[in-house]
Parts: structure tokens; sequence; C-alpha cells
């Protein structure tokens, strides 16, 4: 009788972390529907999204064009002295131009407004639950999700595919600067095989994953900043900070995950 009651401990233990994830997925996805769905119902946000575009998007235009710009200038160094191997130099602006708009671009650009905006959101959340605004919020018959999630999706859903353009423009003058400028490849011969080899397929694709990634950042960092009074870390600022922490690990690695399923399809 012991040993079967040990295997049936040890059968329950083993299906209680994939049942736990699998519940946290449908809670997580329900939070992010009735999030959208506020964001189409009356009365409309606009003041608040508005601001939320400018929270997440104006706010990390600086950091997202710093960011293009080196790693353009990266992709050209490295992608020009492994081009002159075959004598293929010629083509670095489509290296340079493809590698961004269909992969780095929007993983790179995601990542980084998950340090600086996700994680802000997730703090921002998790100190308004543990000081029970969020709880006076719905004393006073408001919606917390209507009043504090949705804007921030629909700021993020707006400013991820614009940050995005930003990075692979300025990412590409970056390749240009390092290729052209510094190694002497002809500009016309740079941007014309750009011109030439980049489709339009290119482009939405690129546009598709910043899309999908706007919604998982801000559904994983909205999720763990509002649900912070339940975890097992306990209620109060070590809960936020452990949310916070947890919101921009999940984020990251499921950018990762989802870029991976994306290319999949997108190819």
């Amino acid at each position: 009788m012991g040993f079967l009651q040990h295997a049936e401990n040890l059968i329950t233990g083993l299906g209680s972390g994939p049942t736990k994830w699998i519940r946290e997925l449908g809670k997580t996805a329900l939070f992010f529907i009735e999030g959208m769905f506020y964001i189409f119902s009356y009365p409309f946000q606009f003041r608040k999204i508005i601001g939320q575009i400018h929270f997440i998007g104006a706010k990390s235009v600086f950091v997202i064009t710093l960011t293009g710009a080196f790693t353009g200038m990266v992709l050209g160094l490295q992608g020009y002295y492994t081009l002159v191997k075959f004598g293929s130099e010629g083509v670095l602006g489509v290296l340079v131009a493809l590698t961004l708009i269909r992969e780095l671009g929007p993983v790179l650009t995601a990542i980084m407004i998950v340090g600086r905006a996700g994680s802000a959101m997730a703090a921002e959340i998790g100190i308004m639950r543990i000081t029970e605004q969020i709880d006076a919020l719905q004393t006073m018959d408001i919606n917390p999700i209507r009043f504090v999630i949705s804007p921030k999706i629909a700021g993020a859903i707006i400013s991820f595919p614009l940050l995005t353009a930003i990075f692979d423009v300025v990412g590409i003058y970056g390749g240009y600067l390092t290729g052209s400028v510094l190694l002497g490849i002809n500009p016309g011969a740079y941007f014309s095989r750009i011109e030439l080899s980049v489709m339009m397929e290119d482009i939405t694709g690129g546009f598709i994953k910043a899309i999908v990634f706007a919604v998982v950042v801000v559904t994983i960092c909205c999720y763990q900043g509002y649900f912070v009074h339940l975890r097992e870390e306990g209620f109060g600022a070590r809960g936020v900070s452990m949310a916070t922490t947890s919101a921009v690990v999940i984020s990251c690695v499921l950018i990762l995950v989802v870029d991976y399923v994306l290319t999949s399809f997108l190819l």
C-alpha cells in the first residue's frame, strides 16, 4: 500500500507541472482577450492609448536607434569579411537588409522594449496591486483591465511595428556606414542590391512578427504585475521584484520561441 501511495504521489507530481503551465496559459490568453475587448468598447480611451504610445514608442526611439545602428554596423563588418572570402562583397547590402528585416529587427526591438518598457509596466501594475489601487478601482465599479491594461495593449500593438521599422532603416544605414564608407563597397551597388532583393513579403513578415511580439510582451508583463498578489514569494515588495524579473525573462524566452514558430510558417 505504501508503494502504491508513493507511486501515485510521484505520478501526481509529474503531472502537476504541465497542468499548472496549461492553466496559466489559459488564464493568460483570457486576460489578453478581455484586454483586447475593452479596447474597442465604449467609452474609448484615446488619451490613455496615446499616452502609452508615447511611453512605449516615443521614449524607446533613442535606444532602438542606437541598438539598430550598431547592429547594422556589426552585420556590415562581419558580413564583409565573410563575403570577401568568396568574392561576393557586392551582396553585403542584401545580407544586412534581409537579416534585419526578417529576423534581427523585430527580435531585438522586442527585447529592448521588454527591458525598457515591459519591466516598467510589470512593476507599475504590481505596485498598484500591492497598494490596493486595483482593488479601489473595483470598489468604484471601474474595470481595472479596461482602465489599466487595455491602453497598454493598444499602445504596444501600434508602437512595436513602428519601432521595428526605425530599427531596420537605421540598421541598413549602419551597414552602409561600415561597408561603403569604411570598407569601400560601392554605395550604388549596396542600395541597388537591396532594392532588387528585398520583397514586400519580407517586410510584411517582419511586421507580423513585431505585432505578435507586442502581444506576447504586453500580455506577459501586464499579467505578471496584475496577479502579483498570487505569487508564492509573498505579497509585497519582494513579490513585485520577482514578478518584474519573471516578466522580463519569460517575455525574452517567448520572443525567441515565437520567432522560430513564425519563421517556420513565413518562410
